[in-house]
């Protein structure tokens, strides 16, 4: 049974006498690490339950009911819960736990959700869309350049609680960084919610910085001698990705500048100037991508220009071919109609005269084209 079915056994988790019913429950089964980088051996979608002390982490307190008890009877230090794609089920126990708002629980669990900030109660509930570059050896018009994820926080007082969906966007390292600096850490759960920011914003530079260098090649390939037979399949994918990381990015601004600038209780003013660094940051991906947005478009015009350029010359050429062969053609109509009187038609010398004055003009009409370019 994973730790959230056995929460969910228990009501009024959010009183004293709720955790310790359920402390005693927990307590007559083995422990569980759930401090391991992989999913819980229980098979949950728990991946991490740490609790942190004057930005320490305290060590031994890896079952959740017990570490929230500890840490409201204390009042000091915080529980940081990690989740994976929960199923609902798995989620009801937690949510009980911490008293979680039941609108929040569902956006956190179905996921697909849009980057925002909201208050309910004395807990806040942030979304973010995190983002990787999928590496590709060459761009077509079908490879995928980016991979969109989601990332849910849950903060209030004494708590922490992320859920991650996607293949992508691990929080191992950033939670190894914040405890390599227990005193950012020891701000409380405020210091985790700027730190997951500024490393999802962090992403977003990174992103914009790959994506540059598959722009780069697509001007540099429309441009080319052969600027005209690009595939323009690889501008429209590109288009169709940079739209996936905008629809990432400018729904985060309203959202950070709020934890920069608005009074929020369970955000310590001195951690919202860090936020600021983040908005700063992010102002910085929306500006690229806007750019970007905007190459894309001058670079597709410009390969259109180039097509109708192209089909022009070709439409030129065949109409220059067109009129050298029109006299031959000529001529020979009218000598293949038989009539009985025509011109020079028993002459010794017809035959011959007639074809060198075709091949006189044939070639005078050519020299004229080629001399305008049309050839």
């Amino acid at each position: 049974m994973s730790m959230a079915g056995n929460l969910r056994k228990v009501t009024g988790l959010g009183k004293v006498g709720g955790l310790r019913k359920v402390a005693r429950l927990a307590r007559r089964r083995p422990r569980v690490d759930l401090s391991h980088p992989a999913r819980s051996p229980l098979g949950s979608s728990v991946v991490n339950c740490v609790t942190y002390q004057d930005g320490a982490r305290v060590p031994g307190c890896t079952d959740l009911v017990d570490a929230v008890e500890m840490v409201r009877k204390s009042g000091e230090g915080f529980v940081w819960l990690g989740l994976h794609e929960p199923t609902d089920s798995e989620f009801t126990g937690i949510a009980e736990l911490f008293d979680l708002h039941p609108l929040a629980v569902e956006d956190a669990v179905e996921a697909h959700q849009r980057p925002k900030l909201e208050r309910y109660g004395e807990t806040l509930f942030a979304v973010f869309k995190t983002v990787c570059y999928v590496e590709h050896e060459q761009l077509t018009a079908t490879s995928e350049v980016v991979d969109t994820g989601e990332i849910m926080v849950f903060v209030g007082e004494d708590f922490v609680v992320t859920v991650r969906h996607g293949r992508h966007g691990s929080l191992g390292p950033l939670r190894e960084e914040l405890e390599a600096d227990p005193q950012q850490l020891a701000k409380g759960p405020a210091a985790v919610l700027h730190a997951l920011a500024d490393h999802v914003v962090d992403d977003y530079l990174t992103v914009t910085d790959a994506v540059q260098a598959d722009i780069d090649q697509v001007e540099t390939d429309v441009f080319s001698e052969n600027g005209a037979r690009a595939d323009p399949g690889r501008i429209y994918q590109l288009k169709r990705e940079l739209l996936e990381l905008k629809r990432a990015v400018m729904p985060l601004a309203r959202p950070v500048e709020d934890l920069a600038t608005r009074p929020i209780r369970v955000i310590d003013p001195e951690i919202q100037a860090y936020f600021r660094d983040v908005a700063d940051h992010l102002m910085r991906a929306k500006e690229q991508i806007a750019a970007f947005d905007e190459l894309l478009n001058s670079i597709l015009q410009a390969h259109l220009a180039q097509v109708t350029v192209a089909q022009n010359e070709d439409m030129r050429k065949i109409t220059a071919w067109a009129a050298v062969i029109a006299v031959p053609t000529m001529v020979c109509g009218v000598y293949g109609m038989n009539f009985t009187f025509m011109p020079e038609l028993h002459w010794r010398l017809g035959y011959p005269l007639v074809m060198g004055v075709m091949a006189a003009a044939c070639f005078a009409l050519y020299r004229g084209f080629r001399r305008n370019g049309w050839l």
